[in-house]
């Protein structure tokens, strides 16, 4: 028997794991991303505004890319539920970790970790016994100030 299987459905973590040998096309982690928010939304009825949707498919399309881009092998993608938030996390094996660069309007791309910093609630990165992992959470709900991070619990 599973460990949560015993758990309320309510109780459960929300979460979702998705495993990348590094061949895939990072539409293929997107679609993993899209797919998890619309179960969050239609078995547990938990709201996910069109703002988290939007950003959690760029985090994931940009730590996803920046994974096969940079690191060997395989790359995990895992979302969870958490606090008004989803978890955006990716494991790769490369030790590395990345540098937002210094803002340069006349550069033309390497921008994506600066936006993924910048549009989250949280980011982390850290390094691991193997590889590394960069972690990101999007508030689900929009703040009614704007916020373009969304509502801050």
């Amino acid at each position: 028997m599973p460990e949560n299987e015993d758990l309320p459905l309510a109780d459960r973590p929300i979460l979702s794991a998705v495993t990348f040998a590094g061949s895939e096309s990072v539409a293929e982690a997107r679609d993993a991303a899209r797919a998890f928010l619309t179960e969050v939304q239609a078995v547990y009825a938990i709201p996910v505004s069109e703002r988290a949707m939007g950003l959690v498919l760029l985090v994931v399309s940009e730590l996803v890319t920046n994974a096969h881009k940079y690191a060997p092998g395989p790359c995990l993608l895992d979302l969870e539920i958490n606090d008004g938030a989803v978890e955006v996390s990716v494991w790769d094996t490369d030790p590395t970790l990345p540098v937002a660069q210094r803002p340069d309007p006349g550069r033309v791309g390497q921008h994506g970790l600066e936006i993924v910093i910048g549009a989250c609630r949280s980011f982390e990165m850290r390094r691991e016994p193997v590889g590394k992992r960069i972690m990101a959470a999007i508030a689900l709900a929009d703040d009614p100030g704007g916020n373009p991070a969304g509502r801050l619990m």
